[in-house]
């Protein structure tokens, strides 16, 4: 029987790359802040893409696992905060990830960043991608269909970086231009996506790393009027109960990629801990059900 992703289109070895991965241990001294200064010093970006590329083999040089981010219009309304587009925390976010990836497990990654558009020819290639700042994501119905038909021939939507009920309720109504008749479902601490590699006690948050260093909490204090801080993970399915999409509400991952090396406290409590692990846990639940 042919693998579900290979439906799409995708290669079956890029597919599967994250199944078929040994992890290396994870340790809680795990080196602090590589990915920040590897950004701001060239020579080591270098050096490290080249060995990333070193490891493909030529032969399977498209047999990899790609981290793709999704390119979106934005809406600009009040109450979604500052500059933030679709390329939040990027490229350090998305490199950083990579690198980490390469380091820290046996697959076999591209490097580089790879931004993607919401076109067939595009999707088609990634059999997971990435979506920030999801409050401020806008479709039309072109694009809707195609994010449609990619989650439910085999695609996998990581949706992250949006909080509060102004951000959910944008959110909310251009997935149901995608899905008009699904819903999201909230998963508990029980699922399996939080203990499929890593086992969590209780479910991650990242919060942005400014709201972390000045006032010392969890979430983003930014829409003080929220009664509900807490975070959320909800799974959208397709019909054979195969997960299409997760969406990390009140959880700003990309910032616990990007920032890991600006700050001990902050890699230490989330970036190590929870940003890195709980994204491996995504990747491995995402490719191998």
């Amino acid at each position: 029987m042919k693998p579900r992703l290979a439906r799409t289109g995708f290669k079956y070895a890029a597919a599967l790359a994250v199944l078929l991965t040994i992890l290396l241990p994870w340790h809680a001294d795990a080196q602090y802040g590589r990915g920040w200064r590897r950004m701001r010093t060239n020579p080591e970006e270098v050096r490290e893409n080249e060995l990333m590329e070193k490891a493909i083999n030529p032969a399977f040089k498209d047999d990899v696992f790609t981290f793709a981010r999704l390119r979106f219009n934005a809406e600009r309304g009040w109450g979604y905060g500052g500059g933030r587009l679709w390329d939040d925390d990027s490229p350090e976010a998305d490199l950083n990830v990579i690198f980490r990836l390469y380091e820290t497990t046996s697959m076999k990654v591209r490097p580089g960043v790879n931004y993607i558009d919401i076109t067939t020819n595009d999707l088609r290639n990634y059999p997971f991608v990435y979506v920030a700042a999801a409050g401020r994501l806008v479709l039309d119905d072109d694009q809707a269909a195609i994010l449609r038909q990619y989650m439910l021939t085999g695609g996998f939507l990581m949706v992250d970086d949006f909080w509060g009920d102004d951000q959910w309720q944008h959110f909310y109504e251009q997935f149901k231009r995608i899905f008009p008749k699904r819903e999201p479902v909230e998963l508990t601490l029980d699922h399996p996506i939080f203990h499929t590699v890593y086992k969590f006690k209780k479910k991650p948050q990242i919060p942005s790393v400014g709201a972390y260093l000045q006032y010392g909490v969890s979430y983003d204090p930014g829409w003080p009027y929220e009664k509900d801080h807490d975070p959320h993970y909800y799974a959208v399915y397709d019909d054979k109960q195969h997960m299409m999409m997760l969406i990390c509400h009140n959880n700003h991952y990309g910032d616990g990629w990007e920032h890991e090396g600006d700050d001990h406290s902050y890699f230490d409590t989330f970036s190590q801990p929870m940003a890195y692990p709980m994204l491996f846990n995504i990747l491995v639940y995402a490719m191998s059900h």
